[in-house]
């Protein structure tokens, strides 16, 4: 819609309003840009927010909204991996160290037996930027990655793998904003959570639209043309949600703990932005 100069937030924003639009290939790379005031608020994963809260202290980084919940999944070749103790000694992807997908996946194979490190372990993760994966699975230089949509569906459906696990009611992302920038804005801050939701509600009243505005817009962003059936096939995993609390968050921070990504004790009650 901002392409064609009906920008849904602009429009909703006040006048005159202007939204530069910026794309990182995973969260912490967007956490780092609030830190240094590149960006006032992102579309980002639960991990690097929470990581990112506990660096500031809880001082810098702050959550609107919900915003989509599914759409991760460990896919895996074909050849071998039947069960869990399978992926013991195998080579698994995920989209950036750090991010919810390497914090999930790293979990994951802790509460399996499996305990990994930066270097190796029972099982090798090693982060990898989600164009990357598809030309290396297909090499069969992987043997899993946990990733988001739509490269769930591209794995699948281009290099001959299949779902393992996911968990449909998984927090993907949410929309979270620099305390800097809702200290001086919060009028702005407001109105754009307002119309995170009005937007999350037209895409559920209007799904086939919403898929041919997004496959357009994936098109457009990597300059190639994606398939409608691409989109078509990875929406039913996509379950668009706005709802918020504090609880998914707490979890992550014990995850991340337990991984061995943070070790400070932070209190997430302020994670929630309250205007």
């Amino acid at each position: 819609m901002s392409r064609e100069g009906k920008g849904w937030f602009e429009s909703r924003l006040g006048t005159p309003a202007k939204i530069e639009w910026n794309i990182y290939n995973a969260g912490p790379s967007a956490m780092e840009a609030f830190f240094t005031k590149a960006i006032d608020l992102s579309y980002v994963g639960p991990s690097p927010v929470v990581n990112a809260h506990v660096r500031a202290n809880g001082k810098e980084v702050h959550v609107l909204s919900g915003a989509m919940r599914g759409g991760e999944a460990l896919v895996v070749r074909g050849e071998g991996i039947l069960t869990t103790e399978d992926l013991r000694g195998k080579t698994i992807a995920t989209p950036q160290l750090g991010n919810t997908q390497d914090v999930e996946c790293r979990f994951w194979l802790l509460e399996h037996g499996m305990k990994v490190t930066l270097v190796g372990g029972a099982a090798r993760v090693i982060p990898t930027a989600n164009p990357d994966m598809l030309q290396l699975f297909t090499q069969g230089k992987l043997d899993g990655a946990w990733t988001v949509e739509p490269w769930v569906t591209r794995l699948v459906n281009e290099a001959g793998g299949w779902i393992f696990h996911c968990d449909p009611n998984a927090v993907t992302t949410v929309l979270a904003a620099r305390s800097g920038f809702l200290a001086e804005n919060p009028e702005v801050a407001r109105r754009f959570a307002t119309a995170n939701e009005e937007l999350t509600a037209w895409m559920i009243a209007n799904p086939e639209e919403a898929r041919r505005r997004i496959r357009n817009e994936l098109s457009a962003i990597t300059r190639r043309e994606i398939p409608q059936s691409l989109v078509d096939e990875a929406w039913p995993r996509l379950h668009p949600n706005t709802s918020i609390s504090v609880e998914p968050f707490e979890k992550f921070l014990e995850k991340a703990k337990k991984v061995g990504f943070l070790r400070a004790e932070v209190n997430l009650k302020n994670l929630i932005w309250k205007p």
